[in-house]
């Protein structure tokens, strides 16, 4: 699945990090996984993504910071949609013209597209 012809990642440092802090916390790894394996998977999603300079900040926007940092990467890459488990969080992302929806939405609408 990646990478994809049919949608593109879109990151930025600071989008970067927090993903680093997250996913390597001992309770976001898989069993079996290592803060290595962690790190090796980020850094390969990082060299298929297209790196999103941000120029422009919208916070505060949302209500988490961590939140607005994701939503500032969505509008200066022109992102169609922010794929998150929190939907929730980003009830305000069609102000700005993305869409907020589950991997589970995401993956129908690959099978839908292809």
């Amino acid at each position: 699945m990646l990478p994809s012809t049919q949608f593109e990642i879109a990151l930025s440092v600071a989008l970067y990090t927090e993903w680093q802090s997250v996913l390597t916390r001992a309770e976001h790894l898989p069993p079996g996984a290592s803060v290595e394996n962690a790190n090796g998977f980020l850094r390969y999603l990082a060299s298929i993504a297209h790196l999103q300079d941000v120029h422009f900040l919208w916070r505060p926007f949302l209500r988490d910071p961590d939140d607005d940092m994701v939503m500032e990467c969505a509008v200066a890459s022109g992102s169609q949609y922010i794929i998150t488990h929190n939907v929730k969080d980003f009830k305000r992302a069609p102000e700005l013209k993305v869409n907020a929806i589950t991997p589970a939405e995401f993956l129908t609408l690959l099978r839908i597209k292809s």
